[in-house]
C-alpha cells in the first residue's frame, strides 16, 4: 500500500502556483488521497473571488467521486513551500460526510503527526 511519503511527493509536485486569470490563482496547495481500493486521486486548490474557489482536498475528492469511489484511507495536503497543511474544517466535514468510514481515514498534519479524521473532527453533529 502506498505510504504517506509517496503521497507527500505527489501532492508537492502539484503545488506549483499559477494564475488562471486576473482574479483566479491555482495550485498554491496540492492534495493526494489514497482510497480503500488502492487508487490515488489528486487535486489543487482554486482561489477565486466571491467564495467561488475550493481547497485542494475538495478537488481530489471530486476526482475520486467522479471515478466512482468515496472511501478515503489516507490524505495529505502540501503547500507550494513544501509545508504539510491540515485540512480546513470544511474539508474535514466533507470527507466525513461522503462515507461514514472516512472518519477513520489517516490525515497527515505534519511529518511526525498523523491522526484519524475523527480525532480532528471530534464533535459529530450527526450524533
Amino acid at each position: 500500500m502506498i505510504g504517506f511519503e509517496e503521497l507527500y511527493n505527489i501532492a508537492q509536485e502539484l503545488a506549483v502556483p499559477r494564475k488562471l486569470s486576473e482574479y483566479t490563482d491555482v495550485a498554491m496547495v496540492g492534495a493526494a488521497l489514497l482510497t480503500d481500493k488502492g487508487n490515488v486521486y489528486k487535486g489543487v486548490c482554486i482561489d477565486a473571488p466571491c467564495g467561488m474557489g475550493f481547497c485542494a482536498e475538495h478537488s481530489a475528492i471530486a476526482a475520486m467521486i467522479t471515478a466512482g469511489e468515496n472511501r478515503i484511507v489516507k490524505v495529505i495536503a502540501v503547500g507550494s513551500d513544501g509545508r504539510i497543511m491540515a485540512p480546513c474544517g470544511r474539508c474535514r466535514e466533507f470527507m466525513a460526510q461522503i462515507h461514514d468510514d472516512n472518519r477513520n481515514a489517516e490525515v497527515m498534519l505534519a511529518r511526525d503527526n498523523i491522526l484519524l479524521l475523527k480525532d480532528i473532527l471530534p464533535y459529530d453533529w450527526r450524533k
